[in-house]
């Protein structure tokens, strides 16, 4: 005789296998849109990533943004050069310590980019008016889990 389960640990199941499917589907997109927007502004997708890291946390000294990035330093030095070559970041000189430098996205190269971002920004924005603040935070907070699962993960993939 074959053991059922329960019908709501199944449905809990199948919804659970539904959203690890709509989070690839949305990987897949967004990887495909990041690749467009680099496509456009003649950026390799490393190189988005690292824009992206320098937006977000600010300037950033070479080590910090490759552990952000997750990149060896002698990859990512490759990546600042084609970067400051083509006019999307400075590298600054600590004022203190001459070695010590720190790396900035220029204000007017950062516009570009979000620039083509923008519909998707919009298209994002209409989603989420469609929820109530409650929902909103469980989102983020499913979000902010997730993305912390995928950093142990990586973690554990890294250290074998």
């Amino acid at each position: 005789m074959e053991k059922t389960e329960p019908s709501d640990a199944r449905h809990h199941r199948r919804t659970g296998n539904e959203i690890k499917a709509a989070l690839r589907d949305l990987r897949i997109q967004l990887a495909l849109l990041n690749h467009q927007v680099g496509g456009k502004l003649a950026l390799k997708d490393v190189d988005l990533d690292c824009l992206d890291v320098l937006a977000r946390s600010g300037p950033l000294t070479p080590s910090a943004l490759a552990r952000q990035a997750g990149l060896h330093p002698a990859t990512l030095t490759g990546i600042l050069d084609r970067l400051e070559k083509a006019g999307w970041i400075a590298r600054d000189r600590a004022r203190a310590d001459r070695r010590s430098v720190t790396i900035r996205v220029l204000p007017d190269r950062g516009m570009e980019v979000f620039r083509l971002y923008q519909p998707m920004i919009g298209a994002m924005d209409d989603v989420l008016a469609e929820y109530s603040e409650q929902e909103l935070a469980l989102i983020a907070d499913f979000l902010r889990r997730s993305t912390e699962a995928g950093q142990r993960a990586n973690g554990e993939l890294a250290q074998e």
